[in-house]
């Protein structure tokens, strides 16, 4: 039996290389609101949640602004935008793999609710998926990745020796932590952590087929 019988994965950086469908979208949200981004749009803005990636392109915390630009990038991505996204090499293999060994599955993402769910139907992979858990899954929008890691499990009745958290960040490790679950830093993601990064107690898989050995090790 495997050691974690829960898995639970980041999304973005993790799972999905989605920086092309996010960065178009993000560029036509500025170019239809006529706003000047004040920094580059580029891979390095991917994994924050929405809200707090605008500001930091738009230089401002403004709260009409930014409700244009959320409009505006919303209406390119959750219509077609997103369709653009693709798994990683060997993560649909690996997910099916887990699943198939009796392994619970679950999603904890800084993405929003609607397009997490449109990705997952896209790629044919909501079914691995016990739970799917996202900042703006409540009326009351979660705080940070910590808090929602933390509902997640409360929720689920999981227990904490029995999961395990996977990322590409370094908040996605301290929310690990914050929660006292195990995690482990894929290196294909857009935060890629360096050996310098990481803390002593949190592991490196560099490949999705490793990270599969690692999460069925006994």
């Amino acid at each position: 039996m495997a050691r974690y019988q829960h898995i639970l994965f980041d999304l973005d950086g993790t799972l999905i290389d989605s920086a092309p469908a996010i960065l178009a979208s993000f560029r036509d949200a500025f170019a239809q609101t006529g706003v000047t981004p004040s920094c580059a749009i580029d891979e390095s803005i991917i994994g924050p949640p929405l809200t707090e990636t605008l500001q930091h392109l738009a230089g401002s915390r403004e709260p009409a602004l930014i409700a244009r630009l959320a409009d505006a990038f919303k209406a390119s991505y959750d219509t077609e935008g997103y369709k653009a996204t693709a798994a990683y090499d060997g993560i649909g293999t690996m997910l099916a793999g887990l699943a198939a060994a009796g392994l619970t599955l679950s999603i904890a993402t800084n993405k929003r609710i609607h397009p997490t769910r449109l990705i997952l139907e896209h790629l044919g992979w909501r079914d691995h998926f016990a739970h799917v858990y996202a900042l703006d899954l409540f009326p009351t929008r979660l705080p940070d990745k910590a808090a929602m890691i933390g509902r997640l499990l409360a929720d689920q009745t999981i227990p904490r020796n029995a999961a395990i958290y996977i990322g590409d960040r370094s908040e996605d490790g301290e929310s690990a932590d914050a929660n006292e679950l195990p995690f482990i830093a894929v290196t294909w993601g857009y935060g890629s952590l360096q050996q310098a990064e990481m803390r002593d107690e949190w592991r490196m898989a560099p490949r999705p087929e490793l990270l599969s050995e690692m999460l069925l090790a006994a």
